[in-house]
């Protein structure tokens, strides 16, 4: 008998803290592990950053202290669907200022079919 159930499954977090994001993008942790379907941001230093997928260009700013949360293919029923690929490395620099506090902080989950 076959099991056609999707589970959430969900990848180490990834930080960076505030004194290693610097004015040129850092790598934040390892590449992702697995196609991902949610994405979780959290910036708990005291500036604003730029996120980007792939370390050229600026994605995504991010002010102090907010979350920035994608849902991307949370109610899909099969691996189908738009996912951040396998192998994506995420990256952050400052956008003004240094930030003196806190870390950026990611939360990477993924849909494993099965058992």
């Amino acid at each position: 008998m076959s099991n056609f159930s999707t589970r959430l499954r969900v990848e180490a977090a990834r930080s960076l803290a505030f004194g290693s994001i610097a004015a040129g993008y850092t790598a934040v942790g390892t590449p992702f592990d697995h196609p991902i379907s949610i994405l979780y941001f959290f910036n708990s230093t005291n500036e604003t950053v730029w996120l980007s997928f792939d370390g050229v260009v600026d994605h995504v700013p991010l002010a102090s202290g907010s979350f920035l949360l994608l849902d991307i293919t949370t109610n899909k029923a099969n691996q189908i669907g738009l996912f951040a690929e396998k192998g994506t490395q995420m990256y952050v620099k400052r956008l003004s200022g240094a930030p003196a506090s806190g870390s950026l902080y990611i939360s990477s989950f993924y849909a494993k079919s099965g058992q």
